[in-house]
């Protein structure tokens, strides 16, 4: 059927319901349908992908826009200007638009492209990885989550086929990103640190207050090991490459060597931050330094 071909319709609400039941099937019968729906809640808050799912559901392509409003509506102050957004979806039933068919959707210059989702992944990952290195892994609510990077709960399916991957990455990221500020191993380009500059550097004050930023084995490890096997895969990776790197700077080469080594300065660290007297924690950590460092020369000996 093609009685609505080069035909227009407009439907208000068309992410889900029946707003989206008339959308597809208008498009089925040949129109091109504008999909006004951002995905939002009632009082204008929030977004989600809802609009995109009926494209997706309909095998078309997809022109997207999303458009603040030139002017404000009634009783709508500057502060809320950003709630007030369209998200546009104007496609074309796949069987009227074969010819589109390998169009890159970036080529109209207005497309909802695969970078804009990709922003939206990396803008869930990232704060998703803020939050794990603050409160741990058991910190992450999906819907918490999504609220406070403005989308749905139900957008974040597009990106995550679960809880478990989404944490699994955001760990991935937060050990990365440890990784460049402790010194547990060397950032590409670097060249190799001394078994004396990881030790200093790892067993210190500095690392041990740095509860947020440094290295996220020391912070998460507890975390970690009640996790899933996907959760734990990521930290076994990094165990491995931290027990490498300090295997490669000590004198005898050794993995049990470094593995004893390793243990003793996450260890360290871990317990320093538990302790409340300031002097025992700093005890502690030179305690432990003086013994690693000690361990290295009478090997080198």
């Amino acid at each position: 059927m093609s009685e609505f071909k080069d035909k227009v319709v407009v439907i208000t609400g068309a992410g889900g319901g029946l707003g989206k039941a008339h959308a597809l099937e208008f498009a089925r019968r040949g129109a091109k349908v504008v999909v006004n729906d951002l995905g939002g809640r009632g009082d204008g808050t929030g977004a989600s992908d809802a609009a995109d799912a009926v494209v997706a559901s309909a095998a078309c392509c997809a022109i997207v826009f999303i458009t603040p409003f030139s002017s404000l509506p009634v009783g709508v102050d500057d502060d809320n200007r950003g709630l007030f957004r369209m998200m546009i979806i104007i496609f074309q039933y796949d069987e009227y638009n074969s010819h589109s068919q390998g169009t890159d959707i970036q080529e109209h210059g207005m497309g909802h492209s695969q970078a804009d989702k990709a922003h939206s992944r990396e803008k869930i990952l990232r704060q998703a990885a803020d939050q794990v290195r603050d409160n741990g892994l058991e910190s992450i609510s999906v819907g918490k989550l999504m609220r406070s990077v403005e989308l749905t709960h139900g957008g974040f399916y597009n990106h995550f086929e679960s809880r478990s991957e989404l944490l699994a990455q955001a760990l991935e990221r937060a050990l990365v990103e440890g990784a460049k500020t402790a010194t547990t191993g060397v950032k590409p380009g670097d060249a190799p640190r001394s078994y004396e500059t990881r030790v200093r550097g790892y067993v210190s004050r500095a690392h041990r207050d740095a509860r947020t930023s440094g290295c996220a084995i020391a912070a998460l490890a507890s975390d970690v090991a009640r996790a899933d096997v996907a959760s734990r895969a990521v930290m076994s990776t990094h165990i491995d490459e931290f027990v490498g790197q300090l295997a490669q700077s000590m004198h005898s080469r050794d993995e049990g060597d470094a593995m004893l080594a390793m243990s003793a300065m996450v260890g360290a660290v871990l317990l320093a931050r538990v302790q409340t007297d300031p002097k025992k924690s700093d005890a502690l950590l030179k305690s432990v330094r003086d013994r690693l460092l000690a361990l290295n020369r009478t090997e080198a000996a």
